[in-house]
């Protein structure tokens, strides 16, 4: 049932995902999502993709917080931490933990900023 539905609508979301209230896809055509856990009130644009690398063997998946935004097309990849309050730009790749309050843009990410994801967390739970 689920191989049949990620091809159906288009986002991959493992059933064994430990996931936080208020998760919003937008766009849902692309999406690859799979952290090993994610926080509260996290908005996925299209395209988007949160995924594993393998270091030694063994897999390594990024952790996501709370109120963190990812813009269409940007990759989150590996065994990193996303703090809470985050933004990742358009077509942005990820590969290093970032803290609190980050605006992250370019290849590879690089913070410009800590204003933080304002108001592009969509759909805040609590």
């Amino acid at each position: 049932m689920y191989r049949h539905y990620k091809y159906k609508f288009g986002y991959d979301v493992p059933y064994a995902v430990e996931i936080g209230p208020g998760l919003l896809l937008f766009h849902i055509n692309g999406i690859v999502f799979s952290p090993k856990v994610a926080g509260k009130n996290v908005t996925l644009s299209q395209c988007t993709t949160v995924g594993m690398t393998i270091k030694n063997g063994k897999k390594e998946y990024p952790v996501i917080g709370d109120n963190v935004y990812l813009a269409p097309g940007s990759k989150v990849i590996g065994g990193i931490t996303i703090g809470n309050n985050v933004a990742v730009g358009t077509n942005s790749v990820l590969n290093k933990s970032v803290g609190n309050n980050a605006v992250v843009v370019g290849i590879p990410g690089n913070v410009v900023s800590y204003k933080g994801a304002g108001l592009y967390v969509n759909n805040p739970i609590g």
